[in-house]
């Protein structure tokens, strides 16, 4: 809607017409239409309503990443959409560096691949932490190990896998991830001119972070484009879709190993009494033989239990759970 002028404004523009300082002419030139350049070689096939679809579709993408790669990594993983755009594909292979981590992903039943590149520096600090360290990255890049490679290939079929959720209300995919490539140069999946969407997901590990891009060619894409629609989008969603995403964390959540503890009992002796044990001594301990034990998960009591043997290995049969009120 234009700008509503003030009876004043009006009447100062009639003065100025009828006196000449206005000329009719030149108010018809600025009403005119601005011409845009466009670039047949590169033309735009993403609007910023199908960019914006794909953040939403993401988004959830993010949040089925965070919780999954948290319990892989036993750490605290936080994910999020940082931006899409629409760019040739020759330019975002172009900006890749060598090595790199790309996962090449049938995206079926659609035809053509979308490409999953993960940073170096965030691979690296993945690597460290499921290899036993504290997920910290390499202060100088090197090649990656064939055995650092299929740990990598592991996580790459797991962001694959998580796909499918997301993108169930635009279509039922069934994405596959066909290959691992470090080198770019092996990672032409379309023409270097064709158009793609580049959705990149900010991952902090810890203390480290990282870009994930999504590389979404045009081809692929193009027989749900229509579907590609913030009003497509909503008008599909279902509504027990929250329902759905909380059995999903709680199916995950049931999948945590905790560690679980039977405590016999306890006693304190002296320091002299501890260096003089020997072979054969017995301690005596607070708790009585025909007694309940206390079961521990984690560090709270939630369990107690009779002592016992299973075949050849030690048991407990529980004899009551402990509530939280209690």
């Amino acid at each position: 809607m234009g700008e509503v002028l003030s009876q004043s404004e009006i009447d100062n523009l009639l003065s100025q017409l009828s006196s000449g300082e206005l000329d009719v002419e030149q108010i018809s030139q600025n009403n005119e239409k601005q011409v845009k350049n466009y670039d047949f070689n590169r033309p735009t096939k993403f609007s910023k309503e199908h960019l914006r679809t794909l953040e939403i579709i993401f988004e959830h993408y993010s949040r089925l990443v965070s919780t999954n790669l948290s319990v892989q990594l036993r750490r605290n993983v936080q994910v999020a959409v940082m931006s899409s755009e629409t760019v040739a594909f020759s330019e975002f292979s172009n900006a890749l560096s060598n090595p790199v981590i790309l996962g090449i992903v049938n995206f079926a039943p659609l035809n053509g691949s979308i490409i999953i590149d993960v940073s170096t520096n965030l691979a690296y600090a993945m690597l460290d932490r499921m290899l036993g360290g504290y997920g910290s990255p390499l202060d100088k890049t090197r090649e990656f190990s064939e055995i650092e490679l299929t740990i990598m290939e592991k996580v790459l079929v797991m962001l694959t896998q998580l796909l499918r959720d997301p993108w169930k209300n635009v279509i039922d995919s069934s994405p596959l991830l066909t290959r691992v490539e470090t080198n770019p140069q092996f990672a032409q999946i379309i023409a270097p001119n064709d158009m793609i969407a580049i959705v990149t997901l900010n991952i902090k590990v810890g203390e480290v972070e990282g870009l994930v891009n999504i590389c979404l060619p045009f081809v692929t894409l193009e027989d749900v484009m229509d579907k590609l629609s913030t009003k497509y989008w909503f008008s599909t969603m279902q509504e027990n879709h929250d329902e759905n995403y909380e059995d999903y964390i709680e199916a995950l959540i049931r999948k945590v190993d905790v560690p679980v503890k039977a405590v016999l009992g306890k006693t304190h002796i002296t320091v002299s009494d501890f260096v003089t044990l020997q072979v054969g001594d017995c301690i005596r301990l607070n708790a009585k033989v025909d007694g309940d034990m206390s079961v521990y998960v984690g560090n709270i009591k939630k369990f107690t239990a009779l002592p016992g043997a299973n075949d050849d290995s030690y048991a407990v049969r529980i004899t009551s759970v402990i509530r939280e009120e209690e």
